[in-house]
């Protein structure tokens, strides 16, 4: 078994601290930190003009700041008490043994762990490898399985560009480009041999042999293992291999897909880890199964229909779109390109090797698709959503001819959210005065958030003033930066600091710019959208955020159309688009806004979660019945809602240009009639009660089941070890501890 590198990295930076600040080093390389109780202050307290520089990376501003001015801190005291007290909490969290996955599944074990591979990880905008929802959604999937002491490792890729930047031109437009990263700056460890050399596997790609160097990544108690191809015994083509997220063509999608799901094993292989469970994150990793098989075959002398079975139960699928463009798909060619010299490590033919990833048998051009290959070798699949589940087992049907759609074995678990990650450290502190200072972790019971009731009205609403002031002032301060680059008029320029009033009804948007999520929708009747947000009396803002693909014209366009409405001069004032959508952003989105607008078409929004973030923080979402919302929107008996609202209920059409009609005008109504006048209706002191009320039904309805400790208990109860499903009981609030 190899060796890595373990705190090698922490161990040099902390060389270069004064002795009482030598754990900073610890804290730095576990992103542990980043949902930690006092996130806030421990790093930027350093130098925070730093700490914005360096993109609130802590191993970065600790190499960059001065001497001096650490030892500054290492004679405050109150610093040092911070620091102790900090790393007091993070030893006794890293060294807990008694955790709810030792009492619940002890046959989850360290020595055969739980291995979780994505394209994808979000875990914090210090490591920018993610680009939505997929990422953000696995990095939740580390920090609660961590949290919950799940023995779980992270298989995923470490881009040398990660996704795009985006800035936007004078005219609306969304400009693409790059930023290398700085590895060795980052909150990452390049693994080791006995000998001190990169721990390296090989893989053959397009008939050349690519070296791959494996990267970890500390988040709290699991791993992150990271491949990068970025090395200089590689062909330059190849170092690219890991140089973008969802960049470059169908022929590097295939190929990062091969590192990742075949070097991803051969990566384990080499960090001898021998897991118990594979779990393929969406279908990118696919080819992780065939590679399991190979090694299987290699070991026993069988042949891949005699393995096939064995392999198959040790690996589980999770599907997260709908949407058809989402599942890749490869030509017969260039499979034959990259794997005319793996099938034969099958002891398969060609004609075997392509059926394990056509949809329909016995069509020589049918493509490869990656959903099949995962469907086909996983003994468990699940949509994220119960409408998702619903909808997926209609889409794969095919695959099963012999069953109903009903019997399609594809279930569902809900998405969820770390709620220490997006839970504003204000309203946490709140929920500690008021739901007991272990909260946390007891997020799944309801008890917990029933006492939200006990939180007096006046509280709640001045910490969520305060939050909204503070996503104003973010808002103000991105608007003028990027006002500034573009080389707008002065006055344009000056006019940023006046932009939007935290004491207006504030909605927020912010996700991917795919035309399926219609972000102009609110724009479709211009004329009412400039009345309801230029009422003079009663006026509403709006700030939206997002990225669309660099290859998706559309996106863009719509981007662009949203440009154009933030220069009207009606409302000038009252609409705001922030740049290059992160991590960073969308906490201060989630965390500030009165309400989050979701108006996707029905049923492409497989689950989403940001409305989930929101729920966590007091907000309250206004969305189209699809996903998530499905199963968390609740309504009064005369179809008003109690905890949000539902745009065009459920009236659904093929008629996408009717629907759009459909939902707009609902979406207008609901703003008109019931969310403006129930904002404005407040007391002599500014707070409206009734909206509190709604407020508190968001968070108590919502956060008991949206949240990623309920996800993993259902995936360990459910998935990983589905034979304890009978005997865990099914409010786990009293273990999840």
């Amino acid at each position: 078994m190899s060796q890595s590198s373990a705190n090698t990295a922490a161990l040099h930076l902390s060389e270069k601290l004064p002795f009482s600040l030598k754990r900073l080093a610890d804290l730095a390389y576990n992103y542990w930190w980043s949902w930690s109780g006092d996130r806030l202050a421990l790093f930027q307290a350093i130098d925070p003009q730093e700490w914005e520089r360096c993109g609130h990376n802590p191993v970065a501003i600790l190499e960059s700041v001065s001497y001096e001015r650490l030892t500054q801190l290492a004679e405050d005291p109150f610093y040092l008490k911070q620091v102790s007290a900090l790393a007091q909490e993070f030893d006794q969290y890293i060294n807990q043994k008694d955790t709810w996955v030792s009492r619940i599944a002890p046959q989850v074990s360290h020595e055969n762990p739980v291995a979780y591979f994505c394209a994808e990880f979000g875990i914090h905008e210090s490591l920018p490898i993610y680009s939505g929802g997929l990422g953000i959604l696995a990095g939740d999937h580390l920090k609660s399985s961590s949290d919950l002491g799940v023995p779980l490792v992270g298989i995923g890729l470490l881009y040398r560009q990660g996704y795009f930047r985006q800035r936007l031109s004078r005219q609306g437009w969304q400009e693409d480009y790059y930023v290398d990263n700085s590895f060795h700056r980052m909150p990452i460890e390049l693994i080791k041999n006995e000998h001190g050399e990169p721990l390296t596997i090989q893989l053959e790609i397009r008939q050349r042999q690519v070296t791959v160097q494996i990267w970890r990544v500390q988040v709290g108690r699991v791993s992150l293992y990271l491949l990068d191809s970025d090395r200089h015994d590689n062909d330059p083509i190849d170092r690219w291999l890991t140089g973008h997220l969802y960049g470059g063509n169908t022929e590097t999608r295939i190929a990062q897909e091969v590192v990742l799901g075949i070097g991803g094993v051969r990566a384990l292989q080499a960090l001898g880890i021998k897991p118990s469970v594979y779990h393929l994150n969406e279908g990118h990793a696919a080819f992780c199964t065939l590679e399991i098989a190979r090694l299987e075959i290699e070991r026993t002398g069988k042949s891949f229909y005699d393995i096939e079975a064995s392999v198959r139960n040790s690996c589980v699928f999770t599907t997260h779109t709908p949407v058809p463009a989402g599942h890749d798909v490869f030509s017969p060619d260039l499979i034959d390109s990259f794997f005319a010299h793996y099938w034969t490590q099958l002891r398969l033919s060609r004609e075997q090797f392509l059926a394990l990833g056509a949809r329909r048998l016995g069509d020589p051009w049918e493509p490869f698709g990656m959903t099949v290959l995962a469907l086909r070798m996983s003994r468990a699949c699940n949509g994220v959503s119960e409408l998702h589940g619903q909808v997926s087992r209609k889409m794969w049907t095919v695959l099963y001819p012999q069953r109903t759609e009903e019997k399609v074995p594809i279930g569902y678990i809900t998405n969820g959210v770390h709620a220490p990650t997006w839970t504003a450290p204000l309203l946490a502190d709140l929920y500690n005065q008021y739901l007991g200072a272990d909260w946390r972790t007891r997020a799944i019971d309801p008890q917990t958030w029933a006492k939200v009731d006990d939180i007096p009205n006046e509280e709640l609403w001045s910490r969520h003033l305060i939050l909204k002031e503070r996503l104003v002032a973010y808002t103000r301060y991105k608007v003028r930066k990027s006002r500034e680059h573009r080389g707008e008029d002065h006055r344009l320029i000056q006019a940023s600091d006046s932009l939007l009033d935290p004491k207006i009804l504030t909605i927020g948007f912010a996700r991917r710019f795919s035309p399926y999520k219609r972000g102009d929708l609110i724009l479709r009747d211009a004329e009412r959208a400039l009345r309801i947000f230029s009422n003079a009396e009663r006026p509403v803002q709006i700030v939206f955020a997002g990225k669309a693909h660099p290859a998706d014209e559309e996106g863009k366009r719509i981007i662009q159309r949203l440009m154009e409405w933030c220069h009207n001069s009606g409302i000038i004032n009252r609409v705001a688009f922030i740049e290059d959508y992160d991590i960073y952003t969308g906490q201060k989105l989630v965390q500030g806004v009165d309400v989050w607008l979701n108006n996707p078409r029905r049923p492409l929004e497989a689950s989403g979660t940001s409305g989930q973030k929101v729920c966590f923080n007091g907000g309250i979402n206004c969305s189209v019945l699809d996903g998530w919302w499905c199963e968390g929107y609740q309504a009064d008996a005369n179809g008003k809602g109690l905890n949000g609202w539902a745009i065009g209920e459920d009236a659904h059409t093929s008629d996408q240009e009717l629907q759009d009609r459909i939902d707009s005008q609902s979406l207008y109504k609901l703003l008109e009639e019931e969310i403006v006048p129930l904002y404005y209706d407040q007391d002599a002191n500014g707070i409206p009660h009734r909206w509190v009320q709604v407020m508190k039904a968001s968070i108590k309805t919502n956060a008991p089941l949206f949240n990623t400790d309920r996800m993993i208990a259902d995936y360990v109860t459910q998935v990983y070890v589905p034979e304890i499903s009978t005997v865990v009981p099914p409010i786990l609030a009293k273990v999840l501890l």
